[in-house]
């Protein structure tokens, strides 16, 4: 079956440059570097990871929003890489992006239902009153009335602000919608709610999802399967199921140890020494090694690869020298 998303190697780096007009380059940030990935019509792929390791930018590419400095991104079965202008805008309505803050990617002077709109009149579809019969059905879908159509950014709650964003990202009938850490910037008790939203428009709608996320038990609610991203690279890739309870990358581990559980009546998480180090100037080899508990020689030197580690299914991929044993 052809993926309806698919990233072969894809790279995206930004020159990095002093201050001034006459700043000149001081190295690269390497934001994702030759990462793989396939997402198929309907399924949910959730891509997990510390700040700073990349998320973010690969949801960008995956978006349409950046074009990578290397490798291969096709999106239907189209090569973005050879689409013109006028072709890659008509590609970008088949993938929609909810992001992180709903309050900052809604136009504060704009009310709702203009909001809601605004896509469908940049590509022209319908005649107008199509498209307002075509807003009062998502406002509606997403939980809110009719009437909130008229009401301007600041008169919602953070969860009703998010939930105009996902019917904004709808308007378009897409086939793919990218969430940006859809949650964080909402209030635990209305998390669940805008999680639960967006499993039903899933179900209705039949659309696949790439979910940006820290929260492992949001990603566990709503994931098909699991990529973890360390510094920029895809370090393991399986199976919702088999990554949380049989995680083989010694870094998936460390993130599913750092969800804080109760214990003899005490909230307790292992926490993950070290930071993340710097994407202008990666370590050699593998990049977990400093922060590796089980680092050997090879891994200062030699870069793994995403490959099946011994003993698991051909659908568990893991870039580890030293993979974890299954339990």
């Amino acid at each position: 079956m052809q993926a309806l998303l698919e990233l072969d190697q894809v790279s995206k780096h930004f020159p990095l440059r002093g201050r001034g007009l006459f700043g000149g380059r001081l190295g690269t940030v390497q934001a994702v570097s030759e990462a793989s990935l396939a997402i198929a019509r309907g399924e949910t792929l959730a891509l997990v990871g510390e700040s700073g390791c990349g998320k973010t930018t690969l949801g960008r590419v995956a978006a349409l929003l950046h074009r990578p400095t290397a490798g291969r991104l096709s999106l239907d079965g189209s090569d973005v890489a050879g689409l013109g202008r006028d072709a890659l805008r008509r590609l970008r309505r088949k993938v929609q992006t909810v992001f992180q803050d709903p309050f900052g990617s809604l136009n504060p002077r704009l009310t709702a239902g203009f909001s809601l709109r605004e896509p469908l009149d940049i590509h022209r579809v319908g005649t107008p009153s199509d498209r307002n019969a075509r807003i009062a059905e998502l406002i509606v879908a997403v939980g809110l009335r009719r009437d909130d159509l008229e009401r301007y950014p600041h008169q919602f709650s953070g969860g009703q602000r998010q939930r105009i964003a996902i019917a904004r990202a709808l308007a378009l009938d897409p086939a793919l919608v990218v969430l940006d850490e859809p949650l964080s910037s909402l209030d635990v008790s209305v998390q669940s709610q805008v999680l639960n939203l967006l499993a039903e428009i899933k179900r209705r709608r039949g659309l696949a999802y790439l979910f940006i996320s820290h929260d492992l038990a949001a990603v566990e609610h709503l994931a098909d399967r699991i990529a973890v991203m360390y510094l920029g690279r895809v370090v393991e890739l399986a199976p919702r199921d088999l990554l949380l309870r049989q995680p083989a990358h010694p870094y998936t581990r460390a993130l599913i140890d750092a969800v804080p559980r109760i214990e003899d009546g005490r909230r307790r998480r292992a926490v993950l020494k070290g930071d993340v180090p710097s994407p202008i100037d990666p370590p050699k080899g593998c990049a977990f090694h400093p922060r590796c508990p089980r680092a050997e020689a090879r891994c200062r030197v030699q870069r793994p690869v995403l490959a099946i580690p011994p003993g698991r299914a051909a659908a568990h991929l893991a870039a580890c020298h030293f993979p974890l044993d299954p339990a």
